[in-house]
């Protein structure tokens, strides 16, 4: 996602070159073992013809359905999106909903202490987030709090598929024990999104945010099939019932791309 300086991907998620290039390369394979085990289409796997992942002018990744009215898809806003930071890359999809994702991992800061090291960030986030970090605990309890409240207002800001944070500290997340999470924008509840924290193995976690494809950035909403919805229509896409992240090795993943070329047809 593209950002205004100061960069709250490059400066938390600051990891060495060589892994994160392989981490974007898993991210990319995900993406294709996301469209060949729930797109199911039925044509060659990778032809230009039917489909071609595209990214929108803030990065967005989507999927470009050319032939879409031809494929019988039921649903109208099929979009994905990917997370990378740590020891996990990750994928979430929706059939309406917007969807956003963010994996962070609890690094210690190098080379300056936590409490320096969240002060560079804390424009983000309201006075009462900021009070929740700072008065945390420990050095380690303040950084795990601020990655949570972070990875929260990231994925919110990668639903949209906009790049601008600008304005984050007016998105509040209130929780109980990081469950029941729910956010207000200036003091108004946002009833029409839904938002999860989940823990991922050690000292990883991953937010996961849902919301209307009217609140889409306009390269993005674009993109989409359909954006106005009936409250019933929506509500349906809204409280869908949620599946639990299915673990996978690189092994396994190339299993499965292997299966979607092995599948296709030979001319």
């Amino acid at each position: 996602m593209s950002s205004p300086s100061p960069s709250p991907s490059s400066h938390p998620k600051n990891t060495p070159l060589l892994p994160d290039r392989k981490r974007a390369l898993i991210s990319r394979m995900l993406q294709y073992a996301l469209l060949y085990d729930l797109v199911k289409i039925n044509k060659p796997f990778f032809s230009q013809h039917n489909f071609i992942i595209q990214r929108t002018s803030q990065a967005k990744p989507f999927l470009d359905l050319l032939d879409y009215d031809k494929l019988g898809l039921t649903f109208p806003n099929f979009n994905f999106n990917v997370s990378h930071h740590g020891d996990y890359v990750a994928i979430a999809s929706e059939p309406l909903c917007l969807v956003g994702i963010d994996i962070v991992s609890f690094d210690m800061p190098q080379g300056e202490t936590v409490a320096e090291f969240i002060q560079f960030f804390s424009s983000y986030f309201s006075t009462l987030e900021w009070e929740n970090i700072v008065n945390a605990g420990t050095s380690n309890d303040v950084l795990i709090q601020f990655y949570r409240y972070w990875s929260l207002k990231e994925a919110y800001v990668k639903a949209m598929g906009s790049g601008l944070i600008e304005g984050l500290n007016k998105v509040e997340f209130s929780h109980t024990n990081w469950t029941n999470i729910s956010a207000t924008m200036d003091g108004k509840v946002m009833a029409l999104w839904r938002f999860w924290l989940i823990e991922l193995g050690e000292r990883h976690c991953a937010a996961i945010a849902r919301g209307p494809p009217t609140s889409a950035d306009i390269s993005y909403k674009s993109t989409l099939k359909k954006v106005d919805f009936t409250e019933d229509e929506y509500n349906i896409g809204l409280h869908l019932p949620n599946v639990d992240f299915v673990e996978q090795s690189v092994e396994q993943l190339v299993l499965i791309l292997q299966k979607a070329f092995d599948s296709e047809p030979r001319g």
